[in-house]
């Protein structure tokens, strides 16, 4: 893929593995990402393997579509905060990618992110706003191109990042994965699809001002989430 083809009809495969949350059963200290696995070759690819109320669930979920955790070549953070990073020992073969290394062993290979590619179907894009090192994972797939990305938490906002470092930063990010994925995976919920027949794409949550005001203070637990 270049800048100008992430375009369906690659060869990667994309399941999520645990959808994430903020707050679940009234508790607002339970906080999960969202982890994903891509598969494209022999690239076995697990995006931001951070808190799971159960590492066994995890691993098992993995196992249904084929590989254990040691078959894992690859784990991505698409950023440092520790929801999205605490179990990345899960997988202990794997070279882990940030926004600017390739940690393999006891090797810190210095390398950008911005088009570092995983496999023939999956790249990393630097997706800055959340905070100032946040990378996008994106996979083409024949029939989709899929964006793991922290530039939203879930597809019911908030629609303003209340943690975030840079929020001009933040909408140009979307702007850019909006502008060809079909597929959002965000940091913490469910897969979902933007709306591509408005002008320019966007979600359907963008147009309520009152989501964006209930979900602006999003609780003492925001402080927490990564």
């Amino acid at each position: 893929m270049t800048d100008l083809e992430i375009a369906p009809g690659g060869s990667a495969s994309v399941h999520v593995l645990h959808e994430g949350y903020v707050g679940r059963d009234g508790d607002d200290e339970r906080v999960a990402g969202t982890v994903t696995l891509i598969i494209d070759g022999t690239a076995i690819i697990v995006v931001d393997p951070g808190m799971v109320a159960s590492r066994a669930a995890l691993l098992a979920a993995l196992a249904d579509h084929g590989p254990q955790a040691r078959d894992v070549t690859d784990v991505v953070f698409s950023h440092h905060h520790p929801d999205h990073t605490v179990n990345a020992a899960l997988f202990p073969a794997a070279r882990i990618h940030d926004h600017w290394a390739v940690y393999a062993g006891d090797r810190w290979i210095d390398r950008d992110a911005d088009g570092a590619e995983l496999g023939p179907s999956v790249r990393l894009l630097r997706t800055p706003g959340h905070t100032a090192q946040d990378i996008s994972t994106v996979a083409s797939t024949p029939g989709d191109v899929f964006a793991c990305t922290h530039a939203w938490w879930g597809v019911a906002g908030p629609a303003d990042d209340p943690l975030d470092s840079d929020a001009g930063a933040l909408h140009v990010s979307r702007d850019l994965l909006l502008s060809f994925a079909t597929v959002i995976v965000p940091g913490h919920g469910a897969a979902f699809r933007p709306d591509h027949s408005a002008s320019p794409p966007r979600l359907g949550w963008l147009r309520a001002s009152a989501v964006r005001r209930r979900r602006a203070g999003a609780g003492h637990h925001a402080a927490r989430e990564g």
